[in-house]
Order: structure tokens, then sequence, then C-alpha cells
């Protein structure tokens, strides 16, 4: 049916588009995140009232995938797991992140592209249990900076831009 499509091509077919589940800025370093329904992003700032906010353009929006969070859940036996122990700023569901990968995509009413991949830290081992930072290995999610500022909401859209020339 698809034979003969370049690799370039399969890359580039994503028709799936993304939901944002969850947001969660980290106000303050070290301390619990709070939950937002909405946040402002901008390429200077990142995420407003973030404290990361101003600092690395690699990394001013850490996203992760809802099905991985179910999936590191499964393998530490547990029925779920609160998304703010797990330090990333966006959950989204319904679209791969990895296929994202030197893309820019639409993230809400912003344009944000993957940076790389957001590794689990030693934290994860304090905040989901022994095992928790294994569990994190190839499920942590994505770095990405933003291109264009705009709003992103619970709700919104996550989905792949076209190429641009």
């Amino acid at each position: 049916m698809n034979a003969g499509l370049s690799l370039q091509q399969l890359m580039d077919r994503l028709p799936q588009i993304g939901r944002v589940e969850w947001i969660g800025l980290r106000t303050q370093k070290r301390q619990p995140l709070v939950v937002q329904q909405r946040v402002q992003v901008s390429a200077k700032h990142g995420l407003h009232g973030d404290h990361y906010s101003g600092r690395s353009g690699k990394r001013q929006i850490t996203l992760i995938q809802a099905e991985h969070i179910r999936a590191v859940a499964s393998m530490l036996h547990c029925e779920s797991i609160d998304p703010k122990l797990l330090r990333r700023n966006i959950v989204v569901s319904g679209i791969n992140l990895l296929a994202l990968k030197n893309r820019r995509f639409q993230l809400g009413g912003a344009v944000v592209e993957m940076t790389g991949l957001c590794h689990p830290c030693s934290r994860m081992e304090q905040n989901l249990g022994k095992g928790g930072y294994n569990a994190m290995r190839g499920h942590g999610g994505i770095n990405a900076r933003v291109v264009t500022a705009g709003e992103i909401a619970v709700g919104d859209a996550v989905k792949l831009l076209p190429e641009q020339d």
C-alpha cells in the first residue's frame, strides 16, 4: 500500500494529533510542581513562571507522553503515577514525541522544536521509589525550545508542522 516511500517520507508522515493532558511549573528549585490549566511561553523566557525561565534555550519546556507514564507505573507495579513526581512540564497523549526529533511542532498556541531527550535524574529514585530511575530510562520524554510565543492550555492540540524550506 505504501511501498516505495523513502525513509524521510515515512518520517514526515505523522498524521496523529496529540493532546495536552497536564501542565506543571517548577516555580522553585527542588519544590513540588504547581499544576496549571494554561501557561504563557516565549522564546526569551520559555515557560513564564517556571524557575528555569530565561535559562538554557535547549530546555525551556520538558514534555513526556502519558503512555510512557503508564508504562513506568506498570514497571513499578503501581496503578498510576502523579505527573508532579516526574518533574516534567507538560504531559501529552496520542502522539509519539520521539517522532518530533529535529522538527518544529504546534503545542497549543505556540510553536516549539525538540532539542533532545529529557533523561531521568537521581530524583526519580527518591520520587518513585526503588527502581524509579531505571523504570524511567527510555521514558523520560523530550526537551524543547520555544520558537514562537503563545499560550498552551490543557486540551490543546500537539501536531507536527510541515518542514520549512
